[in-house]
């Protein structure tokens, strides 16, 4: 009797979409191939480095480079579930697009915030990665 790697995944942290991280587990049923691990390693990655563009942009109020930031981040979370990260970028990037950068200081803390509960999330998912 086979498990459905799928299935076998811990509790998702609330900062993930459960739906979202199985689909990416059905992707590699056995497991074997250690795909949402691997998916996640390299997401927690791209997080630092987006976490520090985003942070720089801010600090030298380097509009476009905070919105190319906040839009990468848009797409990458979206893929692993983070859906509210996804949807704090996503207003991030359209209010600059926008001219509204005067939503940024109400946005920002949101998004840094949301930022920091996903990175522990992944990093626990990982932890509990029955193939680790």
């Amino acid at each position: 009797m086979t498990t459905d790697h799928a299935t076998a995944l811990p509790t998702m942290p609330e900062a993930l979409d459960s739906l979202t991280l199985a689909r990416l587990g059905q992707l590699d049923p056995t497991g074997q191939s250690r795909l949402v691990h691997r998916v996640l390693s390299t997401y927690l990655q791209s997080l630092g480095r987006l976490r520090q563009q985003i942070t720089d942009s801010l600090d030298q109020a380097d509009h476009s480079s905070l919105r190319l930031g906040a839009h990468t981040l848009k797409s990458s979370s979206a893929s692993i579930g983070a859906l509210q990260l996804s949807s704090l970028c996503a207003a991030v990037e359209q209010a600059i697009r926008e001219g509204r950068t005067d939503q940024l200081s109400s946005l920002m803390p949101r998004l840094q915030h949301e930022v920091d509960r996903v990175d522990e999330a992944v990093r626990l998912l990982i932890a509990k990665d029955p193939h680790s």
